[in-house]
């Protein structure tokens, strides 16, 4: 114990301000992580790697075991190559955040213009009664409304329209055993540009800890695409007909008509602003919205 308070004391007695900077940077990288594997399974994994670890640790430093200690050394580098398959979908989520945090381009270099202000207020005035009236009917409904990352990819799995948005047409899509029901809407620049169209899963452990576990894919759909893209999706449940919103991997749910309304305005009257405030709202999204829980 006292050889274990003299090594605190003798590496306290060296810390300058790059000492410092070095251990703010190592922690900087663990919180990143952290945040990274938060609410999925590889959480539950990352804790179980770190309890044996540590254990490890423990065994090899108070007790004297030449042949473990042997052969901990030399599976180390196993569990480094076996790092990346366990966390892969992890690690891909994380540099795609990267990715899109990094592709910043002006509207005059893309070559897109900002939607006027009143067609701006009709998009969302459409959407929000599609949704009250869905809700009211209890049809199921899923719509995603594009920002500023692409969304070609799944843009294509459905079928093309290029249609106006108006609340009859979202209506006639998510009508039950229509062709078009079965899959999710994506609106872009005021426009129905595609419908049927596949979103990727939720990974994501969030709806696993609600009361609502018996959500489906549709939920799990709309907050998928939220965790791979800055788009705003937008959930009508075909059970109790309540809706929901999900952003940046967080759902906020039941909301109704008139909250979902103002939600939209926030989001989308705001991407009209400057771009110093989309660069903004790239690095730091939660800066400009709140998180319900």
């Amino acid at each position: 114990m006292a050889n274990f308070l003299d090594n605190i004391l003798y590496i306290y007695g060296r810390l300058n301000w790059l000492s410092a900077l070095d251990i703010l940077l190592v922690t900087l990288i663990f919180f990143v992580i952290l945040y990274t594997v938060r609410d999925t399974q590889a959480m539950v994994l990352l804790r179980g790697m770190i309890i044996l670890v540590v254990a490890l640790i423990f065994l090899t430093t108070i007790f004297e075991l030449p042949a473990f200690s042997w052969f901990i050394q030399n599976a180390l580098p196993a569990l480094l190559l076996a790092i990346p398959v366990i966390f892969a979908p992890e690690i891909r989520r994380a540099l795609e955040r990267l990715g899109r945090a990094g592709a910043f381009t002006l509207p005059f270099i893309t070559g897109s213009e900002p939607m006027q202000e009143e067609d701006l207020s009709k998009m969302i005035h459409s959407i929000t009664e599609a949704a009250a009236r869905l809700s009211a009917r209890q049809h199921g409904a899923l719509i995603v409304i594009r920002r500023q990352d692409s969304l070609d990819q799944y843009i294509e799995t459905g079928v093309q329209m290029r249609a106006n948005v108006t609340p009859e047409l979202l209506l006639q899509i998510f009508y039950p055993d229509t062709p078009l029901h079965d899959g999710a809407v994506i609106i872009a620049e005021g426009r129905v540009v595609a419908a049927a169209c596949v979103m990727p899963l939720s990974a994501s452990g969030v709806l696993n800890r609600t009361p609502e576990r018996q959500m489906g894919l549709r939920h799990r759909a709309a907050l998928g695409v939220s965790e791979v893209s800055d788009a705003v999706s937008i959930v009508v449940s075909e059970q109790s007909g309540s809706i929901s919103i999900s952003h940046a991997g967080r759902m906020i749910k039941r909301i109704d008509p008139a909250r979902l309304e103002n939600i939209l305005s926030a989001f989308f009257r705001s991407d009209t602003t400057t771009p110093q405030r989309v660069w903004i709202k790239r690095y730091f999204p939660n800066l400009f919205t709140r998180k319900d829980k």
